[in-house]
């Protein structure tokens, strides 16, 4: 990945990744200090649900961009709405302002997780895919462990506007890198325009996003309808932008598409679960109720190094490896809810979730390249990334109905973690037994369908 061809392409990868995903992770230390300051605190959760919204549309904007104009437009458009965001978040003088801003980072960041899959996609060869997603593995990681903390040294000693400023020069480097890469590529050959319609099924599709990680924020029944109304948008909104046969778990593709799905959902569920438990059963401090995720994420970045150094084995069977062991780790979490055992058997079972996921995740990516055609790998890299964001949300909205659940006196708090996970566990199940239906090649697409346009399933 480093030698004389591929060195900047990959450093320049590797910078927007982990700057996209420190701001992700930096700008919830922020945003207290944010709101405060900005006199919002009753929109206190609007900036995350403008981004998340906002995102989703980007993504699909995203896959249409690349499939028509090609890798430089869509990433050169991507990074130019994120820094244009950045400036704004930073320079709002009040909370309606700073709301519009993260909108305006959430279409840009949505753009750039497409245009980062199709560029490894045309950059790198099929035998260097995994050691290539291994390092983004690694680009998440590194900001989950120290963004937090970094982010709050700016917002203590420089102020929280630095958390969005002090990122821009970084994030313009890192596309100056990937520039002359791009100039390689040129453009795309003459593809027929995607529907419009699309963009409006996003935008549904987002806001369905947006409801359910709300309702899984909140500790009352107003969660429920919350989640009801979330899921009927994304019933409605997701068919036009995922490809044919995902529900299904059709063979090839669509199974990709879905699994990226199971992994990140069953994943992401508990992690947002883990550390309410620890507090509510066994009295954890904010910090300590953390370390299992850090355990999780360790795992995480030691598998994906692990098959990164190994592409001669079978991405079906890694991902299939990697499902079992996030539903083992997943079911012996469960113990967190017994009240005898302290909670420290998470700091385990955690950090084999942690693998599972380090396994699976990069293995999905490989496949996802080595399916998808050239000509609307735009498209699909946006429904995989939908899939992933959807699946998360939905999952989080259910544990969080769950937890609203108890508060309200309809169940134990253990009774409602202990369903969660199995909810979770059954899903990590579900992808253990479709993976090895990912490897199989999915029927070429019938002359004369635009290549841009998924059909509903």
């Amino acid at each position: 990945m480093f030698d004389r061809r591929n060195r900047l392409t990959t450093a320049g990868l590797l910078m927007l990744v982990t700057f996209v995903a420190f701001e992700s992770m930096a700008v919830a230390t922020a945003m207290p200090t944010a709101v405060r300051e900005l006199d919002g605190l009753a929109w206190y959760g609007w900036p995350f649900s403008a981004f998340l919204v906002a995102s989703v549309f980007g993504m699909v904007l995203g896959g249409d961009l690349d499939d028509r104009r090609g890798s430089r437009v869509a990433l050169l458009t991507g990074v130019g709405i994120f820094a244009v965001g950045l400036l704004a978040g930073g320079l709002s003088g009040s909370m309606a302002l700073f709301v519009a801003a993260r909108a305006v980072q959430g279409i840009g960041g949505g753009i750039i997780s497409v245009s980062l899959y199709v560029v490894a996609g045309r950059a790198y060869p099929p035998e260097l895919r995994p050691r290539l997603f291994a390092a983004f593995s690694a680009a998440w990681v590194l900001p989950a462990l120290v963004g937090p903390l970094l982010a709050g040294l700016l917002t203590t000693h420089l102020g929280w506007r630095w958390v969005f400023l002090g990122i821009l020069p970084l994030i313009v480097v890192g596309l100056a890198l990937l520039l002359p890469a791009l100039r390689r590529f040129g453009g795309p050959e003459a593809a027929a325009a995607p529907s419009s319609a699309r963009r409006w099924w996003a935008l549904l599709a987002g806001l369905g996003v947006a409801a359910l990680q709300y309702a899984g924020q909140r500790l009352d029944v107003a969660a429920l309808a919350i989640a009801l109304a979330g899921a009927g948008a994304l019933v409605l909104g997701l068919p036009p932008l995922i490809p044919a046969g995902t529900v299904r778990l059709r063979r090839g593709l669509p199974t990709v598409i879905a699994g990226r799905g199971l992994l990140a959902g069953a994943f992401f569920g508990m992690d947002a679960l883990l550390p309410l438990t620890l507090t509510e059963l066994h009295g954890y401090g904010p910090t300590t109720a953390g370390i299992p995720l850090t355990f999780g994420a360790l795992g995480w970045a030691l598998a994906s190094q692990l098959q990164g150094r190994r592409p001669d084995v079978s991405r079906t069977v890694l991902l299939r490896t990697g499902f079992v062991l996030l539903a083992v780790g997943l079911a012996a979490t469960a113990l967190v809810a017994v009240p005898a055992t302290g909670g420290w058997t998470s700091y385990l079972s955690w950090a084999v979730a942690g693998f599972g996921m380090g396994l699976g995740m990069p293995s999905l990516s490989v496949l996802l390249l080595g399916q998808s055609a050239e000509e609307r790998r735009g498209a699909d890299s946006a429904a995989f990334q939908i899939a992933d964001v959807t699946m998360s949300a939905a999952c989080i909205g259910l544990v969080g109905v769950l937890v609203a659940a108890a508060a309200a006196g309809a169940l134990s708090f253990p009774t409602a973690v202990v369903s969660g996970i199995a909810v979770l566990t059954a899903l990590a199940a579900l992808g253990a037994w479709a993976a090895p239906r990912a490897g199989a090649p999915a029927a070429a697409p019938e002359a004369g369908v635009p290549a841009t346009t998924l059909g509903a399933p």
